[in-house]
């Protein structure tokens, strides 16, 4: 591990167990089929917030370990260990400061878990289904 990351970041790597990242990270040059980068779960990131959506004395500074992505935010749990919502608006500028995962194809725990999440999905569709075809509200009126 790179002695050069903030005391925030070792805090963090130490709690996810990780000594060594170096197999994770962004691969910049070279043919386009080998290069790898962008943001990934559980990165370690910071993110600055524009000043005009900050009130009174708020750190600017949001630092912390990305959770999820999604079209209009960002979902992180902080230094200090506090889940975090932040809309896409309002960021700045993210800055990677390592990779704690491997790149998203070659991820077979994330991978793992999609799967699992897609079929978990699917059944509670499959049981919202069948509850509304046994209700009154799946009466035709005419």
């Amino acid at each position: 591990m790179a002695p050069d990351y903030p005391d925030w970041a070792m805090v963090e790597l130490d709690k996810m167990g990780i000594t060594d990242v170096s197999d994770f990270q962004d691969i910049l040059y070279g043919p386009i089929a080998d290069r790898k980068a962008g943001l990934r779960r559980d990165d370690l990131v910071e993110i600055l917030l524009d000043a005009r959506s900050l009130s009174g004395d708020m750190e600017p500074w949001i630092r912390g370990r990305l959770i999820s992505s999604h079209k209009s935010s960002l979902e992180i749990i902080d230094s200090e260990g506090i889940f975090r919502a932040l809309a896409r608006e309002v960021i700045v500028e993210i800055r990677l400061i390592t990779h704690t995962r491997p790149p998203y194809i070659d991820d077979e725990e994330l991978m793992t878990f999609e799967r699992a999440e897609a079929r978990r999905r699917n059944e509670i569709q499959e049981q919202v289904e069948k509850r509304a075809s046994n209700s009154h509200e799946n009466h035709q009126w005419g």
